[in-house]
């Protein structure tokens, strides 16, 4: 599986900017790949104005990733700010063929930037099937919570964030973490540049194979495409030969 993962600078709370600029670069892609992935809040920044900066499922964002899925023939997928029934979700999409295939609201809300004050968590833990491929998503500060992610049925995790730079080595290091411990692929997408709080971002955007090993540049800052190629054999292949899973604990999640 052929995957795209666009690490990019984001117009704070301007989402008709950054759809624009989004479609621009993926234009520029050489090649169509099976998934694309976008940042978190991809169309206007982690910002707490959810009230001014939310849509409908219905909204230009959604349709957005709807038209891109069909005209490419691909899956598309990252975060949006979505008002539901009088609540707001840092939601992740993840969609093809036109449609939405997965719902993911984000679970950990991250409260030193009162994201609990302004976003309802999510509960539910979905998986996405897709070209063979058990895919779990997670947004950005669930990355901090090996419970919420711990699974021995998947085989890639996704994990999309506008993670600041001053704990970028965490960044780094639990992403690195989340692959050994479950023998999986994992994703990163962070964004860079700065946002209009303040804060600034260095990217870091990475995919590491199920043995923690880096199958992509480490510590890419600078804007453009992160290309992989995933292969399931190899996973498959390890997970026979040291069956981690066989002596995992079993719990189960309150949510």
């Amino acid at each position: 599986m052929k995957v795209a993962l666009l690490q990019t600078e984001l117009i704070w709370e301007e989402s008709e900017t950054n759809i624009s600029r989004i479609g621009t670069q993926i234009e520029n892609l050489e090649s169509i790949p099976d998934l694309i992935v976008l940042p978190e809040m991809f169309n206007t920044g982690f910002t707490m104005n959810a009230e001014k900066n939310a849509q409908s499922m219905d909204g230009e964002a959604v349709m957005w990733m709807k038209e891109q899925s069909s005209s490419l023939n691909t899956a598309i997928c990252g975060s949006v700010i979505i008002k539901e029934n009088g609540h707001y979700y840092n939601r992740f999409l993840w969609v093809q063929s036109e449609k939405i295939i997965c719902i993911y609201d984000k679970r950990h809300l991250f409260r030193m930037a009162n994201e609990h004050h302004h976003f309802s968590a999510g509960k539910n833990r979905p998986i996405v099937e897709y070209k063979g491929w058990k895919i779990m998503p997670r947004v950005c500060y669930d990355l901090r919570f090996p419970v919420w992610s711990r699974s021995t049925e998947i085989d890639l995790q996704i994990y999309v964030a506008n993670w600041p730079s001053p704990r970028i080595a965490a960044w780094d290091k639990l992403l690195m973490a989340r692959a050994i411990e479950n023998q999986c692929y994992v994703i990163g997408v962070n964004r860079i540049g700065s946002d209009g709080s303040g804060k600034d971002y260095l990217g870091h955007s990475i995919v590491i194979d199920p043995k923690g090993n880096p199958q992509t540049p480490e510590h890419k800052e600078n804007e453009g495409w992160i290309i992989s190629d995933l292969d399931l054999e190899p996973l498959n292949s390890f997970r026979e030969k040291f069956p981690l899973a066989m002596d995992a604990d079993k719990f189960h999640i309150q949510t």
